[in-house]
């Protein structure tokens, strides 16, 4: 019984090295521009998403049969890694790494503070009027894209402004 279930173990094994080597170059060719394209720059190619209104499960393998590594809590900002047609590989703040339905995943975008307090601004400037402060692990959504290393941003009550893209993770 001990040599079937370590012959059992390498050929798992193998498989599933031998389908990382036969994934990875299709991924890369997916994603390699055409020659007369600009290619962005490593910061801007970085894709963020956040989960959706509701909970989700955070597995070790892409199958809802894996292990629950935990619960994500609604928006919750996720670095994409991976992106497949049923699953995406994410990374979060702390750097947990896992696989998330994309069922699970919603339109908005949100970043989290990861300054002990990010100052929220009236305009993109660092003289510019304070509108308020939010400490860290405070959820904030996205309003408009990333410009100039500030990003707009609205808090779940309502208050808006410009943050500092320094003092979020996520964006």
């Amino acid at each position: 019984m001990k040599n079937f279930m370590t012959s059992r173990m390498t050929k798992t094994s193998a498989a599933r090295i031998l389908a990382a080597f036969c994934l990875a170059p299709w991924l890369a060719s997916a994603q390699t521009p055409p020659a007369n394209t600009a290619v962005a720059s490593p910061a801007a190619a970085t894709l963020f998403v956040s989960i959706g209104d509701k909970p989700a499960i955070l597995y070790d393998a892409l199958s809802v049969k894996a292990n629950k590594l935990f619960i994500l809590s609604r928006n919750h900002p996720l670095e994409v890694l991976v992106k497949l047609d049923k699953w995406t590989k994410v990374r979060d703040a702390e750097g947990a790494i896992g696989w998330v339905e994309n069922t699970s995943l919603g339109d908005k975008r949100f970043v989290q503070v990861s300054a002990a307090t990010a100052e929220i601004r009236a305009n993109a400037q660092t003289g510019a009027n304070l509108i308020f402060e939010a400490q860290r692990g405070v959820l904030l959504e996205v309003t408009a894209p990333a410009t100039d290393g500030w990003v707009a941003v609205r808090h779940r009550d309502g208050q808006s402004g410009f943050v500092r893209t320094t003092q979020v993770w996520g964006g």
